[in-house]
């Protein structure tokens, strides 16, 4: 099984590299730009691993199925900016639940870990919070699109995200959830291992998210307003 995500990740990671390269050849900013946070992504685990052993001196050593989802994650969403959000109609609810519920499956091992949050949350809070906490994730990430699409307006420069409607952000949602309540639904303990490793810092992850979640909100609000503000005055 080890080996199996390993060769997951490699291929996956790999495919993400092709993405950028595709992109630089095309000069397409948003397939750059997303390639390389897709690529930072895949390699948060291995830095999350050297910054513990470089501040505490603790031997932290993640699975590989951490990486080798989030190297899929971004992938998915690396083919979607390269056009397949465009040509495949069902490839964004795709990319939506595979996302959603990564995120939901780092949140719910936070919250069922024993040695972390485990013992404080009952199964169905836990199961509650998560499937909330990626909604809000969800938001802020239409949030980001919109923000995005606004500004690109703004300064006359194509967005690094797009944003389709209102429409695609209600099924954005919906798919959002559809990864998280499958996560719950069938207990998805696969990073309770990893979480036990670093259970303070899960429990700070996840109480910081939830706070980050709720600013980064009101700050992306009023910051659409304010382009809106800008642009209005400008006309």
């Amino acid at each position: 099984m080890t080996n199996a995500l390993q060769t997951v990740f490699f291929v996956f990671s790999t495919g993400i590299l092709g993405t950028v390269l595709i992109g630089l050849r095309s000069r397409n900013l948003q397939a750059v730009v997303n390639g390389i946070a897709s690529a930072v992504a895949v390699a948060l685990p291995t830095l999350t691993e050297f910054a513990f052993a470089l501040g505490s001196g603790a031997d932290v050593a993640f699975g590989p199925a951490l990486s080798a989802w989030i190297a899929v994650a971004g992938f998915l969403h690396m083919l979607g900016m390269l056009g397949w959000y465009d040509t495949v109609g069902w490839w964004d609810h795709l990319t939506h639940s595979v996302s959603a519920a990564l995120v939901a499956a780092l949140v719910y091992a936070s919250l069922r870990a024993p040695s972390a949050l485990g013992s404080q949350v009952s199964g169905p809070y836990a199961a509650l919070f998560t499937v909330l906490f990626t909604l809000g994730a969800g938001v802020v990430w239409e949030l980001l699109e919109l923000a995005a699409r606004d500004l690109g307006k703004y300064i006359d420069r194509p967005p690094v995200l797009e944003y389709y409607g209102l429409r695609d952000t209600v099924l954005d949602m919906a798919f959002n959830g559809v990864g998280a309540v499958v996560v719950v639904a069938f207990d998805v303990r696969v990073f309770v291992s990893d979480v036990e490793q670093v259970p303070r810092a899960a429990e700070t992850a996840v109480v910081g998210g939830s706070v980050l979640l709720f600013v980064g909100a009101l700050a992306l609000g009023f910051a659409l307003e304010t382009i809106r503000n800008d642009a209005t005055d400008g006309d």
